[in-house]
């Protein structure tokens, strides 16, 4: 998400940002403005649903609400299929020192120390 992009390191690609050293995987850049922001509010509210629900103990309430975060993520491009098209595998959720971007990251480790959130 764009807030995330401008806290953490994105990768070169821009497919990922990086957190504590792990990629996940960033929104689809082709997404009109207008749909982006619809998900975006979608997802939000989903997440503050499933907030309430853990508060209140509510496990059917919570179910569904995850699976709403769920499917806006997907729509997002941040879960399920990968949104670009060049075939490179998709590392969402992987230490960037373990993928393909492991030189970047050192490169960008050795610059300035590792971020801890």
């Amino acid at each position: 998400m764009s807030g995330d992009r401008e806290r953490h390191p994105v990768t070169p690609d821009g497919r990922y940002f990086v957190v504590r050293g792990r990629l996940w995987r960033c929104s689809n850049p082709a997404l009109p403005p207008e749909r982006r922001a619809e998900l975006v509010r979608y997802l939000m509210d989903a997440r503050r649903r499933v907030g309430a629900a853990l508060k209140t103990g509510d496990a059917e309430v919570e179910r569904a609400a995850r699976a709403d975060v769920d499917r806006a993520k997907v729509a997002l491009g941040e879960r399920g299929p990968v949104w670009w098209e060049d075939g490179a595998p998709d590392w969402n959720r992987r230490m960037a020192k373990n993928t393909s971007y492991k030189e970047w990251w050192a490169g960008l480790t050795a610059q300035k120390p590792i971020e801890k959130s």
